[in-house]
């Protein structure tokens, strides 16, 4: 299968229903959001709804809308999310989370392609590209009797699966755009600070097992711009936010000079993570595999213990 960047490009130039599945925090709704920009709908409505935060009492009238007067505090005509989503991209997050009536509700609609409001007799047409994220395993889910089969498979059209942040090849790339929108919003930097995060700072953030994901590495970071002009490192912060033991691969001291191989005590740490396989120590440290090869051979003529870690 392709990366996921390349499939949510592909799926963007048409109106196929997707389902993005990941980790929570994992940016699902930035790529619902690219789905939509990105598509032919760009200039229609783009409505999100959290499906786990419905009342169950309100899942009708939710999704189809309402008629003025048709239960009790509907003093006006209610068009719901379906509806308000005509010629745009309704986005239904945590369908997982979804109640089985729901999940009946939303079937009858994507099978007729139209609505039928609470007190009224008259169905109306509607047309959306539905774009569907969660962070369960939906088919495990049906083996469960907890989602219908039916709604699954016509959901899953075109599934696209958003890796962790600990697996991604661009984190870098992440982590200094989030500096730079977090550290200076809210006034945490000064405008004229331009201050950039070391490669340092950005091994110890790789190094992080990040359960969170982007949600959680965007509040470090804004908690590190806010704390950093009063002498606060960013391994203190990590040490603190992951307990200590809960992320041990921070927990060296070791400073990797710029434009130079890390020391052997970091490279160890991080091969002994990835159980020593050598293309995942390479890509975590920023160096080539040649590199990283060079440097297990100055370690094991050093030091004959050095091999056993390589």
């Amino acid at each position: 299968m392709k990366p996921f960047k390349e499939l949510l490009k592909i799926a963007s130039k048409s109106s196929i229903t997707v389902l993005l599945q990941g980790e929570s925090g994992t940016g699902k709704e930035v790529a619902a959001r690219f789905l939509h920009r990105e598509g032919d709908r760009c200039r229609g409505p783009f409505v999100a709804l959290n499906c786990g935060a419905i009342a169950k009492n309100l899942a009708e009238s939710t999704l189809e809308g309402a008629k003025k007067g048709a239960f009790t505090g509907a003093t006006a005509d209610q068009p719901g999310v379906v509806r308000s989503a005509h010629g745009g991209t309704l986005f239904l997050d945590e369908i997982g989370e979804m109640s089985f009536d729901m999940q009946s509700k939303l079937l009858r609609i994507l099978q007729e392609r139209s609505v039928m409001p609470l007190g009224s007799t008259t169905a109306i047409p509607v047309d959306f590209r539905l774009v569907c994220a969660t962070n369960k395993n939906l088919k495990a889910e049906v083996s469960a009797g907890r989602f219908r089969e039916d709604l699954f498979f016509r959901l899953s059209t075109f599934p696209i699966q958003l890796p962790p942040l600990r697996d991604r090849e661009d984190f870098d790339i992440i982590a200094n755009e989030i500096w730079d929108i977090e550290s200076h919003a809210e006034n945490l930097l000064p405008p004229y600070d331009d201050y950039r995060l070391s490669d340092v700072e950005l091994l110890h953030l790789r190094l992080c097992r990040w359960p969170g994901n982007i949600r959680q590495l965007k509040n470090v970071l804004q908690r590190y711009a806010l704390l950093r002009p009063h002498g606060i490192t960013l391994e203190e912060i990590l040490q603190d936010e992951f307990s200590g033991s809960a992320c041990r691969e921070i927990a060296f001291t070791q400073q990797i000079p710029t434009n130079k191989s890390p020391a052997w005590p970091v490279i160890e740490n991080i091969l002994h993570k990835f159980g020593g396989n050598k293309m995942q120590t390479a890509r975590a440290l920023g160096i080539s595999r040649s590199n990283l090869y060079l440097q297990i051979k100055k370690a094991t003529l050093q030091s004959p213990q050095a091999s056993q870690t390589a």
